[in-house]
């Protein structure tokens, strides 16, 4: 199943890792994807290549954590979806959705540190609340009204098998994801009858370019340990792949939930290691 018309897909944290690849799975499904990160030219770079290879796709600079600047984004968006309202497409099938904001990907997100409780750093902790709680929090409020609209919205919400269960060192990490689920979930019940749904993804051991190399102020070799011996982890790519799915079944199918995790990780904390 494939997008009718010209629908637009918003995804947070685009500017690399799954939020990168999840643009590209969407774009290919026909949405038109406007991609927000901080980080201007990566997204820029991404929306030009997404529009050379014959998609539409739009960047837009944002920090999540700035709700002035997400209300802005949000009114910026309304403008973009009334100039796309009518493409060649949507003009030859009346009645498809093009212009219409159906899919919010709230990715933006990440882990800061690996100290127990005790020495645990508040501000790393303070900021992955603010960037994987708030900035979902913040994204969802400003566009839900659209996709409500719409009369076929989905909210995205990607937490981590981290916001499902605990483990030595991850509690700064687990609490904030914890809360991404516990947003999603309680978004679900508050919502229900409208057309809108909400899907929450929670990935397991996912190895990408920056996400562990981050968690660890730039160490490399401590990133690289977190998947020593890990035949196949999972990629950026399996978890794109896994949204466009969960995002593009039929309107009546909601996937309240999908966990997923490569074949030898069997909980946060039992991995298969070929050492």
């Amino acid at each position: 199943m494939t997008a009718a018309g010209n629908p637009i897909a918003v995804i947070t944290g685009a500017s690399s890792g799954i939020g990168a690849a999840t643009a590209r799975t969407l774009a290919a499904a026909g949405y038109h994807v406007v991609v927000t990160a901080r980080r201007e030219d990566r997204i820029e770079a991404l929306a030009a290549k997404l529009t050379a290879e014959g998609h539409r796709a739009t960047a837009y600079a944002l920090d999540v954590t700035d709700r002035a600047a997400v209300d802005a984004f949000a009114g910026a968006l309304d403008t973009l979806a009334a100039e796309t309202a009518e493409t060649p497409e949507t003009a030859e099938t009346p009645g498809t959705p093009g212009g219409v904001l159906q899919v919010l990907v709230n990715n933006a997100g990440g882990a800061l540190g690996a100290d127990p409780v005790a020495t645990g750093n508040p501000e790393d902790w303070r900021r992955m609340y603010e960037t994987n709680v708030l900035g979902t929090l913040n994204l969802t409020q400003a566009l839900l009204p659209a996709l409500t609209a719409s009369g076929d919205g989905t909210v995205v919400v990607l937490s981590s098998t981290a916001g499902h269960g605990t483990y030595e060192g991850g509690a700064g990490y687990v609490a904030a994801k914890h809360g991404a689920h516990v947003l999603a979930e309680t978004l679900r019940l508050e919502i229900v009858g409208t057309p809108v749904r909400v899907i929450e993804i929670a990935p397991g051991m996912v190895k990408t370019d920056e996400f562990a190399t981050t968690r660890f102020n730039g160490d490399t070799e401590k990133a690289a340990s977190v998947y020593a011996g890990v035949a196949e982890p999972l990629t950026a790519d399996d978890i794109a792949d896994t949204i466009t799915w969960a995002v593009t079944r039929p309107s009546h199918v909601n996937i309240d939930l999908m966990v997923v995790r490569p074949r030898a990780q069997a909980s946060n904390t039992k991995v298969h290691r070929e050492l």
